[in-house]
């Protein structure tokens, strides 16, 4: 592997957030040839693309763009940024998101010096529109999909996410990961979390339909810590 650890950043039609999410990973701690940002854009009907076009360097092959000629949905457009990864270990960042400066080399360092750690989370703070801190979460207690830095062979050993769950795909993915693996916390918010109007998680009529599903696949009892 030509890099230590891949971001995977999935969007569709954020272009009002996608610049924040990008310049927050652009500027890190870890060097930059040690990490890549793979950034899959799923056929955005919105300015997303021309967002992108601005991170877009023939010099820097930092970001590297995966345009989808159709939408194929998050869970598909992760699938397609974690097998074009070129590092041993992943984590996922939502483009509406951005993270501390930290971020990224904080859970590298504590997957490096701890080999028998399958996966780390580290904590968030949830903000609203203008970036005003709501709250603090604690990883393990309130996870969400992002800001967990996994072993890259780990997911394809559970066959990466189920592209069924066009919802729920990151409680899918957790199921199946638990179910073989382990997720630890490490207590920094390293990640920042924005709650808004067209998060996919107020889409309350979906989230039921795909918590249905969830059952149906893994049953009620083996869910009731996940769902």
């Amino acid at each position: 592997m030509s890099k230590k650890v891949s971001v995977i950043v999935a969007t569709y039609n954020q272009d009002k957030f996608i610049g924040r999410c990008l310049r927050s990973l652009l500027h890190q701690t870890m060097p930059r040839k040690d990490y890549e940002i793979i950034v899959i854009n799923d056929a955005s009907t919105d300015n997303t693309s021309f967002a992108l076009d601005l991170f877009k360097d023939p010099v820097d092959s930092l970001i590297k763009i995966i345009n989808n000629e159709k939408n194929k949905g998050l869970p598909g457009s992760l699938n397609r940024g974690i097998q074009l990864s070129q590092a041993n270990y992943i984590v996922r960042v939502d483009s509406d998101d951005f993270v501390n400066t930290n971020f990224i080399n904080f859970l590298y360092i504590y997957l490096e010096e701890n080999k028998d750690i399958d996966a780390v989370s580290c904590d968030y703070l949830v903000l609203d529109d203008n970036e005003v801190v709501l709250e603090r979460k604690n990883s393990l207690k309130d996870p969400i999909a992002c800001g967990i830095m996994f072993r890259r062979a780990h997911l394809l050993n559970i066959g990466l996410y189920d592209e069924k769950f066009k919802c729920n795909e990151e409680k899918e993915l957790r199921y199946r990961f638990l179910e073989k693996y382990k997720i630890n916390r490490l207590e920094i918010p390293l990640y920042r979390y924005r709650r808004h109007d067209s998060n996919l998680t107020n889409n309350k009529k979906l989230m039921e339909i795909y918590d249905k599903e969830l059952i149906y696949k893994h049953g009620k009892k083996q869910n009731k810590d996940i769902l």
